[in-house]
């Protein structure tokens, strides 16, 4: 129950992104080695969305590094050494969809709009991420390698 909350509350307040096809990717073991663009994202635009309790949400779970963000989660593994634990593909799985590494995280998934319960009409169809905040989010993750 306590996912369904936390994902219904990141719908509510973030919105969806805007309607678009979802780009092909292919999950090979426990990573997406191949960025969803083409192309990698941006560190800035990532630590932004991270942060921002409007768009990621990440920090209603997660905390971090970000010491302007007040309030930080300890629902989840802090952000720190992220970038050292877990690969580039490693990350951008558990960020698009990391039900496919464990069908009981509380973590919503981003960039997927199949199979989703209790979402609202007008976000139906619609990842929480675009494929490229994924990307930015995964680039500047991987730049957060000091462990706490």
């Amino acid at each position: 129950m306590r996912a369904v909350v936390i994902f219904a509350l990141a719908w509510t307040v973030a919105g969806p992104a805007t309607a678009q096809a979802l780009r092909p990717f292919v999950v090979a073991g426990d990573a997406i080695p191949e960025p969803l663009t083409g192309v990698p994202g941006d560190s800035a635009r990532g630590r932004a969305i991270v942060v921002d309790r409007q768009k990621g949400l990440c920090l209603l779970c997660h905390s971090g590094p970000f010491p302007e963000a007040r309030f930080q989660g300890d629902l989840a593994p802090d952000l720190r050494g992220v970038g050292k634990r877990w690969s580039e593909g490693q990350l951008r799985l558990r960020i698009v969809d990391s039900t496919r590494l464990n069908p009981d995280t509380i973590m919503p998934p981003y960039y997927r709009t199949e199979g989703l319960t209790q979402v609202g009409r007008p976000w139906q169809g619609k990842p929480v991420l675009t494929a490229e905040q994924v990307e930015d989010v995964v680039a500047f993750l991987t730049t957060l390698k000091e462990e706490p």
